[in-house]
């Protein structure tokens, strides 16, 4: 079809809208330029995947001013450069949210997170952009913090239409070209993108929006999934070569044919067992063993739910009765002195059988073992600010860091 032909995709007009949200939001422009412009008859209006595409309807386009179109394309960028696809990931798999309901949700939590301070200083706002105060919800939050205030209801019908793609929910639809398909951004290419647009923020911060310059330090400085890094962590050292292998005569081995007269044991997968050893001293406050007995659920999912398989070994200066999780709600955290991690390694390692992952919890004021053990080991490490005082009778004392040998995932930070 030829660009002007009855329904073609009037670029010139959809161009001259992106260059105006450009110049209207100069901080803006590496990611409005970064986008790939794919014609669609299928999307209601505009349209991003998380590969950063931008689908467009070309009737969209033709009805609506250039000015409202600026509006749109920083919107739709928004999404991006705020991962909500990628923050609608995690949100529903943390609270087990299923079905288009709960991305249209999801969608309409997002824009109330971008349009209540995206327009004006010379940016036209969409006629039916939604915002925060339709429902009489506050302004300035984020897109979780919304989703926990309200639920698709009568009040809600008017935003149905709402389909800013996949980019904003993180659920694909059939027309996006998906992660194999043309002018698509690499993972790197996205993180550059956003990187550029927040060194502009911060260096020129300027009438920049207080929403956007918490995003800016937020990309110099970003939180840690410290939850989903422990349990990878976890699931890693679990599957990996040694973690759950034991030989077996029940399947002899294929290379018995090998040695005529001898029948040679397999080598077979078990589930793999998990000792978990948590630092109980006087330096580890109640909540931080609180949010240990947390972990130690977590950790009990991150090997597929044997609770049987999972042991649990309070320690200070030395360990304790190692307990079985299947008893896990009677577990008593106790202690309150000093504190030697090694007898906690001893003490799980001497426990049979044998685990086949330690995960220490505790906040590394300890003496480590001189050598590592006999199988992998993970340390999930409570925060301790530059300041706090490591020992009072010694100020200038710093504790060593966990070994090397040990996978480290810093907890809550």
């Amino acid at each position: 079809m030829s660009p002007d032909a009855p329904g073609a995709l009037d670029l010139d007009k959809l161009f001259a809208a992106r260059l105006h949200a450009a110049r209207v939001r100069p901080y803006l422009a590496t990611a409005l330029f970064a986008l790939h412009t794919v014609e669609s008859r299928r999307v209601p209006t505009m349209a991003v995947d998380r590969h950063w595409r931008c689908y467009v309807s070309p009737a969209f386009v033709d009805r609506t001013p250039v000015e409202e179109l600026a509006g749109v394309w920083v919107h739709e960028v928004s999404h991006l450069l705020r991962d909500h696809h990628g923050r609608g990931d995690r949100y529903a798999r943390a609270h087990g949210l299923t079905g288009p309901g709960e991305r249209l949700r999801m969608n309409i939590a997002a824009d109330f997170e971008i349009n209540d301070d995206a327009f004006g200083d010379g940016l036209v706002g969409p006629k039916d952009a939604v915002t925060p105060q339709a429902l009489g919800l506050p302004a300035g939050r984020l897109m979780e913090e919304y989703l926990r205030q309200f639920r698709l209801s009568a009040h809600t019908e008017s935003m149905a239409w709402l389909d800013c793609g996949s980019g904003a929910d993180g659920l694909d639809r059939e027309w996006d070209l998906g992660p194999d398909g043309a002018h698509g951004l690499s993972t790197q290419e996205r993180d550059a993108v956003r990187f550029r647009v927040a060194q502009g923020i911060n260096g020129r911060p300027g009438n920049t929006p207080q929403a956007w310059q918490r995003w800016a330090e937020e990309a110099f400085h970003p939180s840690q999934p410290w939850r989903d890094l422990l349990g990878a962590a976890i699931r890693s050292a679990v599957s990996g070569s040694g973690a759950g292998e034991d030989y077996s005569y029940g399947r002899p081995s294929r290379r018995s044919a090998a040695v005529p007269g001898a029948v040679l044991p397999s080598l077979r997968r078990r589930p793999p067992r998990v000792s978990v050893v948590i630092d109980t001293s006087a330096s580890v406050s109640d909540a931080e063993l609180g949010s240990a007995l947390l972990e130690v659920a977590s950790i009990s999912r991150a090997v597929g739910g044997r609770r049987d398989l999972v042991t649990v070994v309070p320690c200070d200066a030395a360990a304790r009765i190692v307990h079985p999780l299947c008893r896990g709600e009677g577990i008593p955290l106790l202690g309150g002195g000093g504190t030697n991690l090694r007898a906690g390694f001893t003490k799980a390692l001497r426990t049979g059988p044998r685990p086949d992952v330690i995960v220490v919890l505790t906040d590394g004021q300890t003496p480590w073992p001189d050598s590592p053990p006999p199988c992998r080991t993970v340390v999930g490490l409570f925060p301790r600010g530059r300041t706090d005082h490591w020992d009072e009778d010694n100020p200038d004392y710093v504790p060593d860091a966990p070994p090397q040998w040990a996978r480290v995932v810093a907890i809550g930070s």
